[in-house]
């Protein structure tokens, strides 16, 4: 690659990024001077700036470790310079967020500068004891974290822990970009979580193909590019839904576009759809150009080659628009208010919403709350589920129909359990949110494990050649790893399905799931996990360490289903009312009062939890059977291929004993 080119492109990307940002603030006034207690035109300016060094700097260095996670190959040069970049960038967003949580202060508090001990004290109670101040400490010190890290570590396992740390620097940054009183908080924060990762995904991960670029030995550029390209397309679409989603809280409608912010948006927009056009040229035309010229032993800056890197720069610099362009909106007063309304009612306080409508039967499929997070997820799991199927048929391999039937029904319930009227009276009865409890954690997995993910995934996706590791070597690793044998075993797997139940409900876990939406996201997934590694180990067809025999399934289902059962039963006799503040102060005028709606959710416990288990009693029952056809055939052939001959020698044996008795 052209040394000009290769510096152009992420300079050019600074450049139009910090442009678009100084002109974005000057079109919509977020660097306006303020009309009570201005800090300056330094901080108004600057912070705005910080942050979106911030925004690039974590881009680079969370881009940079899933290259080396996902594309490159340990025991080449392309691995190393890919860690030096991360670290590089690490370091940057390290010093950013620092610099960025100082100017935070001075804009919230407007302390004037200077160096005695009470302007220190202010300092040390802000980033102590003010959420956005501990924000941007947790920030900063998380990147330097990932700083040191990123030097240390070179084991291919260990650094997808470093990875998944960097991507919890984004978290902070997340949760502050919408008041967690107003309305749509929940969706805010999740519609902005997703976007800050695969935009950092998106652009990292091309800014690292140009920083090591002369690394990469010949005929590497095509695979790692396409590599790239797979997570660039997944990037894109969350990136354009998830943009959707915060535009639509903070713009309202389409008459509002007219606005600053929603010139701002606009700008982003047309950035984000030029992006796709680059996008789908490289994946559709010039990575093919590349394989051509590589089998030709022309990989070269020249021609083909170059005119690629040339339109990676100009699509650098789109992105620079992007970026830019959302580090204004951040500073650029929507047109929607934000506000917390002046006499919030109880629910408002609690939840950030107003109380649903009445529930009635048909609510529970009228009203809808859609999360993002599980939209995505369900519509990504049946796509790739599908495009596995349909692979593994134009390879001329067949895949049972009923597998795919019960994976994308599960799927779908599961869109349904987080996103339609279960998700929409959770918050506010008990019983309700019971019900989501078991159908998150016996229904779904009944589905989804019929499915055999794992065993599609094996058999559909191409096996690495060159030491790195994609989906399908990172998810063998880790189904075959030592923590998997443990979780999956038989027993381990009943306790943790039916002793979280007990220590989920008794414990503040339940508080934060209620309080706090990551809580309720990681209720989400907590419970899914236990009930998909319970219901594999009765009745999976993906490869396990252990499995117990047959009977032995039928009485650990059983055991555990009985111990399930109890749960039921102590929350319907129970007296007291789980989070009374909360159930308890919602202000509801319909329903039951809420220590009967508690015990009509110990009823759900109880009853619901039993078809799941007759399910899988039926389904434990004709595997045996299935099972013993299989072992019964597997002997009659055996008997055809040797005339008989364990038969005969039984047979020989008892003749030889009873003629051993006769001379006794």
């Amino acid at each position: 690659m052209n040394r000009v080119v290769r510096l152009a492109g992420p300079a050019l990307l600074l450049l139009v990024a910090v442009a678009t940002l100084l002109a974005g603030l000057a079109f919509g006034g977020g660097a306006d001077a303020q009309l009570l207690g201005d800090p300056g035109a330094v901080v108004r300016w600057g912070l705005p700036i910080a942050q979106l060094l911030v925004n690039l700097s974590a881009a680079v260095t969370i881009g940079a470790l899933l290259m080396a996670c996902w594309a490159l190959s340990p025991d080449r040069r392309e691995y190393g310079a890919a860690l030096d970049v991360a670290a590089a960038g690490a370091a940057v967003f390290a010093v950013a967020s620092g610099v960025t949580g100082f100017f935070t202060f001075l804009n919230v508090t407007q302390v004037p500068l200077t160096f005695d001990d009470a302007f220190g004290a202010k300092l040390s109670l802000f980033f102590t004891g003010i959420e956005s101040g501990q924000a941007w400490l947790q920030t900063t010190l998380i990147a330097a974290a990932v700083t040191v890290l990123c030097f240390a570590v070179r084991n291919h396992t260990v650094l997808v822990f470093v990875f998944g740390l960097s991507l919890v620097s984004l978290l902070p940054m997340a949760q502050q970009g919408h008041s967690a009183e107003a309305s749509g908080h929940n969706a805010a924060v999740t519609a902005l979580g997703l976007h800050l990762v695969f935009a950092a995904i998106w652009l990292g991960g091309l800014l690292t193909l140009v920083f090591i670029r002369k690394t990469l030995e010949d005929g590497r550029l095509a695979p790692v590019l396409m590599r790239y390209s797979t997570v660039a397309l997944v990037s894109f679409v969350v990136v354009a839904v998830s943009g959707y989603v915060s535009a639509e809280l903070r713009i309202g409608s389409l008459d509002r576009l007219g606005t600053p912010y929603g010139i701002l948006v606009l700008v982003k927009v047309f950035a984000l759809l030029a992006l796709g056009l680059f996008g789908a040229l490289q994946r559709r035309v010039l990575i093919g150009r590349i394989e051509r010229s590589a089998a030709a032993r022309a990989d070269t800056p020249a021609g083909r080659t170059g005119t690629f890197w040339w339109l990676v720069a100009l699509e650098l610099g789109f992105m620079g628009i992007a970026s830019g362009a959302a580090a204004a909106l951040a500073k650029t007063a929507p047109p929607v208010d934000q506000a917390v309304p002046s006499t919030p009612t109880p629910a408002v306080l609690l939840t950030g919403e107003e109380l649903p409508p009445e529930l009635t039967f048909s609510r529970y499929f009228t009203e809808w709350n859609i999360d993002l997070l599980w939209l995505l997820a369900c519509a990504f799991g049946i796509f790739f589920y599908i495009a596995g199927v349909v692979r593994l048929h134009r390879r001329g391999d067949s895949w049972p129909i009923l597998r795919t039937v019960s994976w994308v029904l599960g799927l779908l319930v599961l869109f349904y359990l987080t996103c339609g009227g279960i998700n929409v009276y959770q918050p506010y009865l008990f019983s309700v949110h019971m019900l989501g409890h078991m159908g998150l954690t016996m229904l779904v997995p009944v589905l989804l494990v019929p499915g055999a993910p794992v065993t599609l995934l094996a058999r559909a996706v191409r096996k690495r050649s060159d030491d790195s590791r994609g989906g399908r070597e990172w998810v063998l690793l880790a189904v075959h790893s030592k923590f998997a044998g443990i979780i999956s075993n038989p027993l381990v797997t009943a306790v943790l399905f039916a002793g979280s139940l007990w220590v989920f409900y008794y414990t503040p876990l339940f508080r934060w799931s209620m309080e706090d939406h990551i809580g309720h996201e990681w209720m989400v997934v907590h419970f899914l996990i236990t009930g998909y590694l319970f219901v594999q180990s009765l009745i999976g067809i993906d490869p396990v360490p252990y499995r117990l025999p047959y009977p032995m399934r039928l009485l650990l289902l059983f055991a555990t289903m009985a111990f399930h059962a109890f749960f039921g039963l102590a929350i319907i006799s129970s007296t007291g009312l789980f989070l009374a503040d909360w159930f308890g102060a919602m202000g509801r005028t319909w329903g039951q009062a809420p220590l009967l709606d508690q015990q009509t959710g110990g009823g759900i416990a109880w009853s619901v939890g039993e078809i799941p288990t007759l399910a899988l009693a039926v389904a434990v029952a004709i595997s045996w059977s299935k099972s013993d056809a299989k072992d019964q055939k597997r002997l009659d052939r055996n008997a055809d291929r040797t005339n008989d001959a364990e038969l005969n020698e039984y047979n020989e044996r008892l003749a030889r004993m009873a003629a051993n008795d006769t001379r006794s």
